[in-house]
């Protein structure tokens, strides 16, 4: 029976979470997730199962006391930096799924940088966790083509999440079924980019690709590419993304293709 500790966050992670809970093989001794945040899929799925939920100090000071112990540590687009305990406690480490390809994209702004820098393929990567962020020894990336002509950020978010799925299941089996860690090797090179550095290129610029940048900014609720006027942001949309969320059964002159 291996131990193990799921951090997650989104419907993918919870998911996740039933998929693990359901095998015999399988023993989750925790959950640490949105915490901070209402409505939590995450959370549900837990309570749910009736699953232990933690918060990030809960479960450091469950694990510093002894009362916290597990094999393998399993976080999927968990959003805290893991430390002290987290890292010492499970002998078969800790798997993070980071929905970019590694070793070029570390941080945050994936899906908004494979969009700018007109990427044909993007991928998820599989890797232990380290004290860094993003640069622990590879296990595996899974690649998949994407159309950096037509993507949104939104649109290859939802594709990386199906894409994700599986492959979490797979590899998450095939490591729990291991006495030892998994195979890997070295995390080296690529670019971090920091959450604020990428709210930063949110700003239309002179000389910029403007329809590139919007798409690349796309996923709302949160903002999107901007221009700024008189102290207040305001986000862009444009002729494409406009007709993907009219409704389908407008009757606008303008929704969709005028018949000839």
């Amino acid at each position: 029976m291996t131990k193990i500790l799921f951090m997650g966050r989104k419907k993918v992670s919870a998911g996740l979470l039933e998929f693990l809970s359901a095998q015999n093989n399988i023993e989750i001794v925790g959950v640490l997730t949105d915490s901070h945040l209402q409505g939590s899929p995450t959370t549900a799925a837990a309570k749910r199962l009736g699953l232990p939920l933690y918060t990030f100090d809960t479960a450091l000071q469950a694990m510093k006391e002894g009362r916290l112990n597990y094999d393998l540590g399993i976080s999927v687009l968990y959003w805290r930096k893991l430390r002290d305990e987290f890292l010492s406690t499970p002998s078969r480490g800790t798997i993070n799924f980071h929905p970019a390809l590694l070793p070029e994209y570390k941080g945050t702004g994936g899906y908004n940088l494979a969009i700018m820098d007109k990427l044909s393929e993007w991928g998820i990567s599989a890797h232990y966790i380290d004290d860094s962020i993003d640069t622990g020894d590879l296990i595996e990336v899974v690649r998949f083509p994407m159309d950096p002509d037509t993507e949104t950020a939104q649109s290859l978010e939802r594709r990386s999440m199906e894409v994700l799925e599986g492959f979490a299941q797979r590899l998450i089996m095939q490591a729990a079924t291991s006495e030892t860690k998994l195979p890997a090797y070295p995390n080296i090179g690529g670019e971090y980019t920091s959450r604020a550095e990428m709210e930063a290129m949110k700003e239309i610029r002179p000389g910029d690709d403007v329809d590139r940048k919007i798409r690349a900014f796309w996923f709302p609720p949160y903002d999107g590419a901007y221009i700024e006027i008189d102290g207040k942001k305001f986000t862009l949309v444009n002729r494409r993304i406009l007709e993907d969320v009219a409704p389908k059964d407008s009757t606008s002159l303008f929704a969709g293709q005028a018949d000839a």
